[in-house]
């Protein structure tokens, strides 16, 4: 054996031991004191649920792809130059809605004047029920309770998340089950539910700006796309399952919703799948080509005038769960017929 080879035995056993300790898998890892639980896929960052004391409510921040590139916009916790810096309420992935009882769950954020807090709601984290890790599957469980602007306790929430990886593809199904506390009246919103702000490479190319008015009745204004030619530039495109294509997509509906775009020659898919048990479904989108990625199943007359309120309704111990599957692709563009087959599936998976 060569002196040369004998000198280079501690190097191999220190990379041999930093492989072995290296994570596999998907690893859910609780860190209570920080607020945040972190999910990682073989030692790599994938998303992590938080609740900080800056925002009205938890939320999966940020969204990683397989390649290492981040999906969601940084501000209002991680401001990147050129970002907007409009909605600060937009923040990661988040479930909750505009309109219950009166109280607006959606728009609240250190933002609103403290005039003006009395009519919002925030969602706060109570504890977390169960984390569990695996070679190819991580849950977490989490209890959190919306408590509206006069301090009633009005809805319990359990949110189930099931994190899965395949083939270049990051998977995040949510499985929310609300219990009225009291009766809740989930009034006629634009504003709901389950949302993601995208980054701004995933905006799109030809949004046209202007303002825009909360259930509140306050406005934000949010400027059209850059003309220039600005680093990373807005190239995203949804798609529905109904082939509706761009900013038509808004206040549609569909099984999915898909949005496509790229920085650099980096190609990636998001998109959000109905379930067919959910109240509401086929969802509508409440799809903006500002970065606001939304399915919105209990808004009904405000996206079409033709049709009658919905306003959903849980009476005092009455639940209702929605189901959501929520697939990173950073594959490229999918297939609709693999989107519907991915629907198929999840329709299947839970009942």
């Amino acid at each position: 054996m060569s002196f040369r080879y004998l000198r280079l035995l501690p190097l191999l056993a220190l990379v041999a031991a930093y492989a072995q300790a290296a994570p596999k898998g998907i690893q859910v890892t609780p860190d209570e004191p920080n607020r945040r639980v972190d999910i990682t896929i073989d030692g790599k960052p994938f998303t992590s649920y938080i609740w900080p004391t800056t925002l009205k409510k938890p939320t999966l921040y940020p969204l990683i792809d397989d390649d290492g590139i981040t999906l969601t916009r940084g501000y209002p916790l991680e401001p990147r130059p050129g970002e907007r810096t409009d909605h600060p309420h937009h923040a990661g992935l988040w479930f909750n809605y505009g309109n219950a009882n009166g109280f607006d769950f959606w728009n609240n954020s250190d933002a609103i004047k403290p005039e003006n807090r009395p009519k919002y709601g925030t969602i706060l984290q109570t504890r977390i029920i169960s984390s569990t890790s695996g070679p190819n599957r991580g849950e977490l469980v989490v209890e959190s309770v919306w408590i509206t602007g006069a301090d009633q306790k009005l809805i319990k929430e359990t949110t189930h998340y099931i994190f899965t990886h395949y083939d270049h593809s990051r998977v995040i199904d949510q499985l929310v089950t609300m219990k009225a506390l009291d009766k809740v009246v989930f009034n006629d919103d634009k504003e709901g539910v389950l949302g993601l702000r995208v980054a701004r490479w995933l905006e799109s190319p030809d949004e046209k700006g202007g303002t825009f008015t909360d259930a509140n009745g306050n406005p934000t204004s949010v400027a059209a796309a850059p003309t220039d030619s600005a680093p990373n530039p807005a190239t995203g495109e949804y798609l529905t399952s109904e082939g509706i294509k761009g900013g038509a997509a808004w206040s549609t509906r569909g099984r999915w919703c898909a949005l496509t775009g790229h920085t650099g020659t980096h190609l990636v898919n998001i998109a959000i799948i109905d379930h067919p048990a959910n109240p509401g479904y086929p969802t509508y989108w409440h799809a903006r080509g500002y970065g606001l990625f939304a399915a919105n199943p209990l808004g009904r007359s405000i996206f079409d005038p033709k049709q009658p309120p919905f306003n959903f309704t849980l009476e005092k111990g009455q639940s209702a769960t929605f189901r959501y599957r929520i697939i990173l692709d950073s594959n490229g563009a999918a297939s609709p017929a693999e989107l519907n087959r991915q629907a198929d599936a999840f329709a299947a998976e839970y009942k």
